[in-house]
């Protein structure tokens, strides 16, 4: 990766520009903080009558056993993902602390302001996040 210094970044972003962005990714870990814990409750929470709604004395069938399996494997997975994102947004506030927020860790290029819009944690310009994924399925 090319270094960036400070001022370059500086230079690109007015500080109410980061400050607009900082405010955006906090927003968004607030965001994903709240559905991870709903979907947390709703998940562990739960015993396996609780989520049939059979309160009865008979034994569950064991296709709903499966699916309802399926169901807490799947918000589990969820929750893993957003984990994930919880600490790109983290990563996203530190550089915007240390100044080289916006900056390709790939290329050291700009990335598109649009694209920080659209995913502001974003640490690859669109073509190196590409080109990453493009080796990751080989």
């Amino acid at each position: 990766m090319k270094k960036t210094s400070k001022k370059q970044v500086k230079r690109r972003f007015v500080k109410k520009e980061l400050e607009a962005y900082k405010e955006k990714l906090l927003d968004l870990k607030d965001d994903i903080m709240r559905q991870m814990k709903d979907i947390s409750e709703d998940t562990l929470m739960k015993t396996q009558k609780d989520v049939s709604g059979d309160f009865s004395g008979y034994g569950l069938h064991m296709a709903d056993v499966a699916t309802d399996n399926y169901e807490r494997d799947f918000n589990l997975g969820l929750v893993s993902n957003e984990r994930k994102t919880i600490m790109e947004i983290d990563e996203a506030l530190k550089r915007i602390e240390d100044g080289t927020y916006g900056i390709c860790q790939m290329s050291g290029k700009p990335i598109a302001k649009t694209r920080l819009n659209a995913i502001p944690y974003a640490k690859y310009t669109k073509k190196c996040q590409e080109q990453r994924e493009q080796e990751d399925r080989q």
